[in-house]
């Protein structure tokens, strides 16, 4: 996986294919679709929800930037994967889901692997963020918004990065926003296919 899926198409922070080489993926995957775990594809993991393919997960994580201190909020949790590779690379990591059994199934995987010391799983909407934790310095958002929520951006420190994926039911492209000196900038990294964002400031 670390060496076609994601060297080979352009990753580059050793950190993230570290923590993607150590991390088992497999232990997030459910067992009827382990068979699947490392394929280039996104897996299903039940209640209409998928675990992001590897190289998207390592793209979102390497867009952050992080470097080890920093405070995370991730916004749809699946399984756990994402936050298990996020608390591999910041200091703490927030991350909420609208699903209250996949809010479960992510702790038991979490706990299970021995990866969740430094990960908060909350259940409640993602699209409004999680204001008790903020500011953040990097926000990952695993499901796609018709807009960019006003509250992430708000949550956001100041310096600080924000990658969500943004556009119509279908397709999507994967922002990077940026918040620096009061200053808000975003560019667009990929285009990508993301389940949708559900919650006050996503798909209603």
């Amino acid at each position: 996986m670390v060496s076609r899926q994601l060297r080979k198409r352009g990753i580059r922070d050793e950190r993230v294919l570290t923590a993607m080489q150590t991390i088992p993926r497999e232990e997030f995957v459910p067992l009827e679709e382990r068979v699947c775990s490392y394929r280039d594809e996104p897996v299903p993991i039940g209640f209409g929800q998928t675990i992001s393919q590897p190289y998207m997960t390592a793209l979102m994580a390497e867009l952050l930037e992080l470097r080890g201190s920093e405070t995370v909020l991730e916004v749809g949790t699946g399984s756990g994967y994402h936050a298990a590779v996020l608390g591999a690379l910041a200091a703490r990591v927030i991350t909420i889901e609208l699903i209250p059994g996949l809010v479960q199934q992510a702790q038991e995987n979490l706990k299970r692997t021995g990866l969740g010391g430094n990960v908060t799983v909350i259940c409640a909407d993602g699209s409004q963020g999680w204001p008790a934790g903020a500011p953040y310095d990097g926000i990952s958002v695993a499901a796609a918004a018709p807009e960019v929520p006003v509250s992430l951006v708000e949550q956001l420190r100041d310096p600080g990065r924000l990658v969500i994926p943004v556009g119509e039911l279908l397709d999507q492209e994967l922002r990077v926003v940026s918040k620096e000196q009061g200053k808000i900038e975003w560019r667009v990294a990929t285009l990508c296919r993301f389940v949708p964002l559900r919650g006050e400031q996503g798909w209603r």
